[in-house]
Formats: C-alpha cells, sequence, structure tokens
C-alpha cells in the first residue's frame, strides 16, 4: 500500500464527503421517473470512493482502469440519455461523473487538495443557472471578443516577449513592456466592470474615478466645461468628481512600479496609499450632498468598448519614449538632467517620467530614494498642471475645488515620504 492505514483512511472519508457533496447537487437535478438523470447522489460517492481506493490499493494501473471503467459507464449514460426524446443531452454530469473519480483519487494522495477540488466541482455545478445567464445574457458580444483580446495577450504575447533588458528602451526589457499594456488593459477592464455593477447611481463619481485611468488631465478638462453653466450643486458635484481622477494617478503609479521594479513597490506602497486616501476623501467630500449630477453624455457602461487596445499601445508607447528620454538625460546630465527632463514631461502624463525612474532604478543607474523623490516630483508638476486646466475648463471656483484635493493628495505622499525617509 502506498500510505498509511490511517492516512488511507483520511482519505477515504475526505473522498466521500466529496462524492456526497457533489451528488447531492446532482440529485436535485436529475430528476424523477424513466427520463431521470443517470446519476446522483449515491453513484458520485461510490465514484469517488471508488478512486480513493484505487489508489490506495495499486496507485498506476488500478487507477487507469478504474478511470477507463468511468468513462465508459459515463459514455453508456450519455448514449442512454441522448435518445429523441431527452430533454438535456448536455455532457454535464458524465464529464463531472470522470472529474469526480479524479477528485477521489486525489483525496488518497493529498486530502486537502481532494476536498478543494471537489468543493470547487460542486460550487460549478450548482452555478449553471448564473453561468449560462452570465455567459449568454450579461455579457456583451463586446465585451467576450475584448476578454479573448485580454486573453491573448496575457498568455500569448507576455510569455513570449523576451526579458532582456534594452538600452534604447531606458533599460526595460520588451516583457516589461509588453506587461505594460497588459496592465492598462486590466485597469481598463476593471474600471468597465466597476461601472457595469455599480450603474447610474455612482455614475459621475465613476466616470471622473475611471476617467483617470485614462487620463486625468483630460477628465478633469472634460468635467470642466461640462461644469460652465450648471447650477452651484451640480458644480461641486462635478468637481467632486473630478477631484477623485486623482486617486487614478496614485493607482496607475502602483502598477507601474510593480511591472517596471517591484522591488521599490514596498517603499512607494506607503507615499502612493497617502495620496490615493487623500484625493478618495477629498473628491468624496467635495462632491457631498452636492446633488444629482449626471456622468458625461455616451457614458453608458454596458455600450462602451471594455478594452481600447490602441489607446494602450499609444500609452505603453509613450512610457517607453518618455523613458528612454529620461534615461538620456539623466546619462548626460546626471540629477539635473534626470529632474528636468521629468519636470517636463509631467506637465503633459505623470506615469511616463514615473516608469522611467522606476526603469532606471530597477537597471541599477539610480538609488531607490532618488527614484521615489524622482517620482513624487513627476506627480507634483503634472498637479500643477491639472489645476491649470481645471481652472481654464471650468472656472476659478471649479479649478480651486479640484486643485485643493489634488494639492493636499500631493503633500500627503510628500510627508509619508519625509518621514519614512
Amino acid at each position: 500500500m502506498s500510505a498509511s492505514l490511517p492516512d488511507a483512511g483520511i482519505g477515504l472519508l475526505v473522498a466521500l464527503g466529496c462524492g456526497l457533496l457533489v451528488g447531492i447537487e446532482r440529485e436535485r437535478r436529475k430528476g424523477r421517473g424513466p427520463q431521470r438523470g443517470a446519476a446522483g447522489m449515491r453513484s458520485f460517492a461510490l465514484v469517488t470512493v471508488a478512486g480513493a481506493m484505487a489508489q490506495s490499493l495499486a496507485p498506476g494501473a488500478l487507477v487507469v482502469a478504474g478511470a477507463l471503467g468511468v468513462a465508459a459507464l459515463a459514455a453508456l449514460a450519455y448514449w442512454r440519455s441522448s435518445g429523441p426524446t431527452a430533454s438535456d443531452p448536455g455532457l454535464t454530469t458524465e464529464v463531472a461523473l470522470l472529474v469526480a473519480y479524479l477528485v477521489g483519487v486525489q483525496c488518497a494522495v493529498q486530502p486537502a487538495l481532494g476536498a478543494a477540488c471537489g468543493a470547487v466541482l460542486a460550487g460549478l455545478l450548482a452555478a449553471r443557472d448564473n453561468m449560462h445567464r452570465f455567459a449568454t445574457e450579461w455579457l456583451s458580444d463586446l465585451e467576450l471578443r475584448d476578454a479573448l483580446v485580454l486573453a491573448a495577450v496575457a498568455l500569448v504575447i507576455v510569455p513570449l516577449a523576451p526579458t532582456t533588458q534594452q538600452p534604447w528602451l531606458g533599460g526595460l526589457a520588451p516583457r516589461t513592456a509588453t506587461l505594460l499594456v497588459l496592465v492598462i488593459l486590466l485597469m481598463q477592464a476593471a474600471a468597465h466592470l466597476a461601472g457595469r455593477v455599480l450603474g447610474d447611481r455612482h455614475a459621475l463619481r465613476l466616470s471622473g474615478l475611471l476617467g483617470g485611468f485614462v487620463s486625468s488631465t483630460a477628465t478633469i478638462g472634460t468635467l470642466g466645461a461640462q461644469a460652465r453653466g450648471e447650477p452651484a450643486a451640480t458644480r461641486r458635484a462635478l468637481a467632486g468628481a473630478a477631484a477623485l481622477s486623482g486617486a487614478a494617478t496614485w493607482l496607475q503609479a502602483l502598477a507601474v512600479c510593480a511591472v517596471a521594479s517591484p522591488a521599490l513597490l514596498p517603499a512607494l506602497a506607503a507615499p502612493a496609499a497617502a495620496g490615493l486616501l487623500a484625493a478618495v476623501a477629498g473628491g468624496l467630500l467635495t462632491g457631498h450632498r452636492a446633488g444629482q449630477a449626471t456622468a458625461p453624455p455616451g457614458d453608458d457602461a454596458a455600450a462602451r468598448r471594455p478594452l481600447r487596445l490602441r489607446e494602450a499601445v499609444a500609452v505603453a508607447a509613450l512610457l517607453l519614449a518618455v523613458s528612454a528620454a529620461v534615461a538620456w538625460a539623466q546619462a548626460r546630465f546626471g540629477s539635473a538632467g534626470l529632474a528636468a527632463g521629468t519636470a517636463l514631461a509631467a506637465l503633459a502624463d505623470a506615469h511616463a517620467p514615473i516608469a522611467a525612474a522606476f526603469a532606471l532604478q530597477n537597471a541599477g543607474t539610480l538609488a531607490a530614494s532618488e527614484a521615489l523623490r524622482t517620482a513624487l516630483l513627476a506627480v507634483s508638476v503634472n498637479t500643477v498642471s491639472r489645476c491649470m486646466v481645471a481652472t481654464l475648463a471650468g472656472g476659478w471656483r471649479f479649478g480651486g475645488r479640484v486643485g485643493a484635493v489634488l494639492v493636499v493628495s500631493t503633500l500627503a505622499a510628500w510627508a509619508v515620504l519625509w518621514l519614512r525617509h
């Protein structure tokens, strides 16, 4: 025998429990009478116990023979149930029967893992209606196609990209560049999912927060233009939504750090968390009791395309170009060149110079403390730029409300960095 008696007994008991758990779910669906399903509670319990016994008695040949036997019985059951009078010719129960046998085998080897597999199998079977509704009603064709695109990027493009750092990419590796595209797509997907789940009640705040993942500056400008000519309560709500776009800046900075310089992530976490909390709190307080305002026209979460691949590639290309430029400035002019390049790039976007600083730190040409200060310098310069956009687009009251939140958020991050270093 391949295991001691106590271990074998535990495996058999766990296998029996898994079989009963899965079998109860199948029993409730098999129906009654001559047209009932082929397998229920007893069948699944016997199959999982058979798997555990086969593994305990003779691992290898007996396990394979048992699997072939269960597969043959499942095929016979499917043939019997797939006649012209069959109401459900699906393969779910038959496939589940074979999987349950393998779960029983796993229970004899690793009872804890086998129990987890049994619970997952039962959960999948019980969630049939919800999964069917999700696939056919809730999920749109665009969302399905974009999910396939996301899977292709994550499972094909990223693993195949080279891992060697390239000087012409500012010290980044091609795989890091593809990971940046994947991270941007994941943030777009999360933003779309949040919009679908939370619905219209929080549409304006969501449009501000999630728009910040695309461009905080553009989001502030759009909401500021919408605020002109609106009642005071609506202007305040729009200012709160615009301020919430600043929270996305810190989340994106953490995402970029996780890709470009994972070792620096713990040091960035506290300052970024302080800036994030200040931005969220300030945005919510600014728009509190400001009346009901609507999201920008055409902001229907169900109709929008979840992923914007061209936009993600363009943002990643910008990050790489700025990374190369800032790396050149740092190599040519030292710290002064790094600061000047960062400030110039941050006038348009904060994340490109942040990515450059983290890439330099990961390559060993920039100290961690200097990389952190450079990242906060980029956010600070971009904060000034966003404050100017807010004032020009929405007027001085709108700009004052949005700017106050952005400035407090940036100062909070600087304060935490100063206290920790």
